[in-house]
Order: C-alpha cells, then structure tokens, then sequence
C-alpha cells in the first residue's frame, strides 16, 4: 500500500547517522519514498556508506538513529565536527532514551528536536497509529517543517521534556522488559517439569498468550536495545526495585497463606490498585482485553484464507467478498494485516463446518480472475 507524498516547502537534504540500522533503513524509504526528499545515509559499521563529512556539509537535517548507548558520543563527534556548520539546520535523534542525546545535540548550535517512536521499525510506510513522544528542546524556523513531518509520520504524538520522558520509560519499558524477562527465565526454570512454550500453549488463556506473545517479540529482536533500556536509563533501577518489592510482598503473602494475608492481598493488590488505576481506565483496559481475546480466538479459526489485493482501490474488498457471496459461504471473521513484505493482506475465517472444496473453488477463482492473490488456503 503506497503512500501519498507530503512535500515539505523547501525539501531539505536529509542525513541518516545509523542508516544501516533497522530504523535507520526505514527512515530512508520514508523520507525518499513518503516525503520525496533527497537523503544521504552514514553508518559507522558500513564503509560503502556515504562519508559523515558529506552528511556535515549537505545535510539540513540530521537525524541520528544509533544504538542507544553509542548515540551520545556520536552526537558530540558530529558536533565538534561540524563546527558551526550546523548553525540554522535541524537535528534530531530517534533514540529510546532522550536526555543524554537531546544534551549532546545542544551543545551544537543547530536547532533540536527529541524523538522516540514507540515501536520498533514497522513493515506499514508511516507511524500511522503509534505513539511518538516529541522533545522541542530548541525549536525555532524549523517549526514548520517539524509539523509537515509529524503530519507526514501520522503518528499520535506526546510533548514531554527529555528528563520526564525517561523517567516514563522507566516504567513503560524498563520494568515492562523486567517483568516480561523475568517471566521467561521462571518459565525457563520450569521447562524441566513443564515443559516449554509449544508444551504451555494448549492451556493458555488469554493473558498467557499475550505476555507469551510479548516474551518472543522482545526474543525475536535487537538484544542490544533491550540491554540499553535497562542500563542506560538511570531511573530503571528504581523501577525494578519498586516492582521486585511488590513481587516479594505477594510472595511472602501467599507463602503465609492465612485469611488475615488473604485480606491483606485484597487491600493492596486489588482494592488500592483498582482505585488507583480509577473507574475508566479500568472499564476501557478490560474492553480492551476483551477485543483481544476475540482476535486470538479468531486466528485459531482452521478454515481460512489469507489474500493480498494487489490493487489498492475503492472496491477491491467488495469484489472479493463477491466471490464468497456468489457461492454461499458465509465469513466468521475477516482481518487486515501485513505480511513480511509489508503486503496489506486479509485473513477471513469462516466456520469449522464450511466446504473446503468450495473454498478451495473460491480461491482458484480469486487467483485466477485477478481479483487478489492467495496466500493461504485451506
């Protein structure tokens, strides 16, 4: 699925410092691909990159997506380097945490915005949907251009200081990641009487899956960043502590196991959390818990098929259904999703007892007439 190009006045040379990395790769198609901006790309690892002295000289704006704990040091190289030639440009960073880089970035003297795109590089051509937090930490004539590019990411966006936003992340991410890891190690620790993942699954509810889902999400990427969350933030610590003393306090609860420590566990993990947490976060979490669930229950659906429309067009999705509807065969549920390859496809389900030969003739059609490309058959 293409995106429209939003074309910023003036469109300025772009510089990616890190542009071998994952983020570092998506930046590029986006601001080639979505803001039709020339951009060069540095990455200290990849020698067939463009120089960093060319980013110095034809960059009006640079943007560094480092890993965390390099990013700076890299920062106060390119500031000492540039020496002024910075001036009336526009830096930025991408970085998990922000106080450390957003100080590097002002002892320049170009003009400084904070960003923190909270997801890891996705396969959709914007943000649309996540959140950015942003740090206007010296902002001036680029405001503007700073706006077309929020607009042009799609984002949802939060204004915060750099020192507030990684004291959230302590907690939002730093003791998230704890918590998740740290299920996995007990799990680990228990792989010997139960088994692992694939022997746990058949009695998951819900929430297991889900934080079963969190665990191999946070596997399946760059260790490197989730060791940078914890260490380089300085108020993680903190947060883990705060965490390990309410795990300890529910351990030694259930370890003493009378009515007067049942009591207790009321009172301080339901009760005082429950009007902390307030009556509309509670009630808007627990729907959200329940859409959810409705959303696994239907990926385990046997009987179904994933299609890509190659043509993305008012209509397409009804010309497909019209395949459906002229052989009878009623859908239980149709989602939209990417593949690997960032293809917007649809997974329709349709119920245990449904003809798989005339499903198996709906999507020959499907194929055949060009209405879309099947990827999955029952």
């Amino acid at each position: 699925m293409s995106a429209t190009p939003v074309r910023p006045p003036g469109a300025p040379v772009i510089g990616v410092v890190g542009s071998a990395g994952a983020y570092g790769v998506w930046l590029r198609r986006f601001f080639e691909e979505c803001m039709g901006l020339r951009v060069l790309g540095h990455d200290p690892a990849d020698p067939q990159s463009d120089p960093s002295e060319r980013l110095l000289d034809e960059a009006e704006v640079l943007v560094f997506a480092a890993p965390i704990r390099h990013t700076p040091a890299l920062i106060a190289d390119y500031a000492a380097r540039s020496a002024g030639r910075e001036r009336g440009r526009l830096w930025l960073d991408i970085t998990s945490l922000k106080q450390a880089p957003v100080e590097a970035m002002l002892a320049s003297q170009a003009e400084v915005v904070g960003l923190h795109p909270m997801t890891a590089p996705l396969k959709t051509p914007t943000l649309k949907g996540r959140v950015v937090v942003v740090c206007e930490a010296r902002l001036d004539a680029w405001r503007p251009w700073l706006q077309h590019l929020l607009d042009a990411l799609q984002g949802e966006y939060v204004r915060t200081t750099p020192a507030h936003h990684d004291r959230v992340m302590a907690a939002v991410q730093a003791m998230v990641h704890a918590a998740h890891l740290g299920q996995a190690g007990a799990l680990r620790g228990l792989a010997a009487e139960l088994g692992g993942p694939a022997a746990l699954m058949p009695f998951r509810s819900v929430a297991f899956e889900m934080d079963a889902a969190v665990i191999a999400r946070i596997l399946a990427l760059n260790p490197e960043i989730y060791e940078d969350i914890q260490f380089g933030n300085p108020h993680a610590g903190e947060a883990l502590a705060r965490l390990g003393e309410e795990i300890e306090r529910m351990r030694a609860l259930v370890s003493r196991g009378d009515e007067g420590a049942r009591a207790e566990f009321r009172r301080h993990f339901l009760d005082a959390n429950r009007e902390a947490w307030g009556e509309t976060a509670t009630a808007e979490g627990s729907y959200t818990f329940e859409r959810v669930g409705y959303l696994l229950a239907d990926l385990t659906e046997t009987r179904r098929l994933s299609v890509h429309l190659p043509e993305d067009r008012a209509g397409s999705l009804r010309a497909l259904l019209a395949v459906f509807e002229a052989r009878g065969i009623s859908l239980s549920s149709i989602h939209s999703s990417r593949t690997p390859a960032g293809e917007v496809h649809f997974r329709i389900g349709f119920d245990a007892g449904a003809d798989v030969a005339r499903l198996r003739a709906a999507a020959e059609e499907i194929d055949r007439s060009g209405v879309g490309r099947v990827l999955e058959r029952p």
